[in-house]
């Protein structure tokens, strides 16, 4: 194909061999990875924890500094969307099925069946999984997606690079990035990207199947779900081939809109009093220990260190992984904004947005199991909707989270589609539709094939295993981001001063 570099065929051609070899061989695939994610999480899980809160530092003294000022663009571009677009085009790239997946699911796990600190269905537990379900899903994760993005808006935007991982670091190799060297880390950008998006739509049509099965006795398995993913492949191959300013900006406002709905009817018709009490309490508890919890390793035995790993160390490793996808989206989407406005909405909206997601549904579903409901037999994908069976309108609230899964997981394959189009383009803004359609139909027949063979989890012990090389180039972005911010800086301050000499 014309204008494809060759990381496109590198990367196709190592995800068929990944793919064939989890396939043919799922149960040695699994234990492979598993083994390795285990050793990653052991061995590596302090570094994790410190690299996720110096990135929590560097955003923040990045926006407060001078460098503060500088635009993602030329001086004087205004923002390519508004506020409310770009608020819902980072709510559904940077979290989508995962939030819908996990929002009554994970508060409830902490506090009924393994606790961080607490005795386990405690009213302390119960708080503490709020708690560290803002920790999981906050601030950490939006300062590590921001970084990545600002690195990627600022080359891309203000000194007119392709939009490339590789070219954030040419201040530090120069042109280096543009052979193998720069390749490889494309590469590894990529693969990442398809891997990861993949899982998550297989997540997503597990998740429809099981709402469909729950509301209408439709049978759950491959065969529903390839139906599933059939369907929603075509809504987002036609949505990509629409372009970024109308099909995703459309779906993202879509999914804000359903997101606001389906959050205000649960708070209206749940617990509401409990609801807004838990928040304010347990987002203070956040914001309080924040420190603590950022930087707790559980060295000792008695500390839980099983599940440090199984929640936090696995969550850090598995956003890193989604940096690359994440990171481009954002920063395509940000043009024309200061650095300042673009780490200050991308640290507190998203936070703020999902934190009380959370308390909605996870006090929601807390309560209910307080009241003699035992969610927790369920399957991570069906506590939702058999949370909904004890609420009024429960109908209603199930239909409506089964077309948010579905729109969340439209927009999310279309967004990976353009930045896999554009890391496979050169850096094109606009990439080929025939680049964006291969790369979706890639993401979409990854996603059945590990689903008929059982091996999303072999694919999410992969992806945690590849975001640790992948966390040494964002070390290296971040040295290579101030050096090209403190230049950008001391030049806008001398034409400054000739202007004011003329």
């Amino acid at each position: 194909m014309k204008n494809v570099s060759r990381v496109f065929y590198i990367t196709l051609t190592l995800v068929i061999i990944t793919v064939i070899f989890g396939a043919v061989f799922p149960t040695q695939f699994e234990g492979i990875t598993g083994s390795i994610k285990s050793y990653v999480a052991t061995t590596f899980g302090w570094y994790y924890l410190l690299l996720m809160s110096a990135l929590v530092i560097v955003a923040v003294a990045i926006s407060i500094s001078p460098w503060g000022k500088i635009r993602l663009g030329k001086d004087g571009e205004k923002p390519e969307f508004s506020l409310p677009t770009w608020t819902a085009m980072l709510f559904s790239a940077g979290m989508g099925i995962g939030l819908v997946f996990y929002g009554a699911a994970e508060p409830l796990f902490h506090y009924q069946s393994d606790a961080p600190t607490s005795e386990t269905g405690s009213g302390k537990a119960f708080k503490e999984g709020l708690v560290y379900a803002y920790y999981h899903w906050g601030i950490h994760i939006w300062a590590m997606y921001g970084v990545t993005a600002l690195a990627l808006a600022f080359f891309q935007f203000r000194k007119g690079e392709p939009g490339l991982i590789s070219t954030t670091l040419k201040p530090l190799f120069g042109e280096k990035m543009n052979g193998p060297l720069g390749t490889l880390i494309d590469v590894l950008a990529v693969f990442a990207t398809v891997f990861g998006v993949a899982t998550s739509l297989g997540f997503g049509a597990v998740q429809i199947n099981a709402g469909l099965s729950h509301l209408f006795g439709i049978e759950v398995g491959f065969t529903s779900q390839f139906f599933i993913i059939t369907v929603v492949t075509l809504l987002f191959l036609v949505s990509a081939w629409t372009g970024l300013s109308k099909g995703i900006k459309y779906l993202s406002n879509t999914n804000l809109v359903l997101s606001v709905v389906l959050l205000m009817l649960v708070l209206i018709i749940g617990p509401t009093i409990l609801i807004l009490n838990m928040f304010t309490e347990t987002f203070g508890m956040y914001i309080q220990n924040f420190i603590e919890i950022s930087f707790r390793t559980a060295p000792l035995e008695s500390d839980n260190r099983s599940w440090l790993d199984s929640w936090t160390i696995f969550y850090w490793a598995w956003w890193i992984s989604w940096a690359p996808f994440v990171g481009m989206f954002i920063a395509r989407v940000s043009r024309g904004r200061t650095i300042r406005q673009f780490l200050t909405g991308v640290l507190t909206i998203p936070t703020l947005l999902i934190s009380i997601w959370f308390a909605v549904f996870g006090t929601t579903s807390g309560n209910i199991q307080n009241k003699g409901t035992e969610l927790t037999q369920y399957a991570t994908e069906l506590v939702l909707f058999n949370m909904f069976d004890q609420l009024p309108l429960s109908l209603i609230l199930s239909l409506l989270a089964i077309v948010l899964i579905g729109s969340f997981f439209i927009t999310s394959a279309d967004s990976a589609t353009f930045v896999l189009g554009m890391q496979s383009a050169y850096g094109s803004l606009v990439p080929a539709n025939r680049i964006k359609i291969v790369w979706g139909l890639a993401q979409s027949s990854v996603a059945l094939i590990l689903l008929y063979v059982g091996g999303l989890q072999a694919i999410q012990n992969t992806i945690i295993a590849a975001a640790l090389p992948f966390s040494f180039v964002m070390i290296l972005m971040v040295i290579a981001l101030f050096k090209a911010l403190n230049e950008e800086y001391k030049k806008m301050e001398a034409e400054e001063e000739k202007k004011q000499k003329s």
